[in-house]
């Protein structure tokens, strides 16, 4: 089923739609989920919670062709939020890696530059314009889909030292964007 019919599924509220999203990209929600709380039980707990939060939020939103996208966003947010609610002590060695990473070039949530959350949002995609596709997917496969380096690694066929290599380059670039445009870093 394509995305176009799963979402015309959810504006009829049928619950096949969850059934359907769940075969389409359910093991990839999961993973996901499970990079950022390394915990199954509880990446399931957040991938339907993700679903429940899909099927009210279409419509009015009609995510046809960015669907594996928005539903990214959602169980990530779900995820990173569990994971703050519970303030584990043994917090996952990738998030804590990725959360010291990306201190390197962004803001602080609390800095007074005056700056907002959608400014900088569009600092970040106006900056990865500027890279090569290669550089853009390793770059989202990271933080976004918080793959490892040897999981890039090998999707991409590169030596784990070129991922890293390319990764803090790509950071020391934006962390000067960033400090062009007004961020206090």
């Amino acid at each position: 089923m394509n995305n176009r019919e799963i979402i015309n599924l959810y504006l009829a509220r049928d619950e096949n739609a969850i059934k359907q999203t769940d075969e389409r990209y359910g093991a990839k929600l999961k993973s996901i989920a499970f990079a950022i709380l390394n915990d199954r039980e509880s990446a399931e707990e957040c991938v339907n919670d993700a679903y429940l939060e899909a099927w009210n939020r279409i419509p009015p939103h009609e995510p046809a062709d960015y669907l594996l996208e928005f539903l990214t966003k959602i169980v990530r947010h779900i995820a990173i939020d569990r994971c703050r609610k519970e303030k584990r002590q043994k917090r996952n060695v990738v998030s804590c890696e990725l959360t010291q990473e990306m201190l390197e070039c962004i803001p602080a949530e609390n800095s007074d530059d005056g700056q907002g959350c959608e400014d900088l949002t569009e600092v970040i995609n106006r900056f990865l314009e500027t890279c090569t596709d290669e550089q853009q997917n390793v770059f989202v496969r990271r933080y976004w889909y918080f793959d490892t380096i040897p999981q890039i690694s090998e999707r991409y066929g590169f030596t784990q030292s070129k991922v890293k290599v390319m990764l803090h380059r790509m950071r020391t670039n934006l962390k000067k964007r960033l400090k062009a445009k007004g961020y206090d870093i």
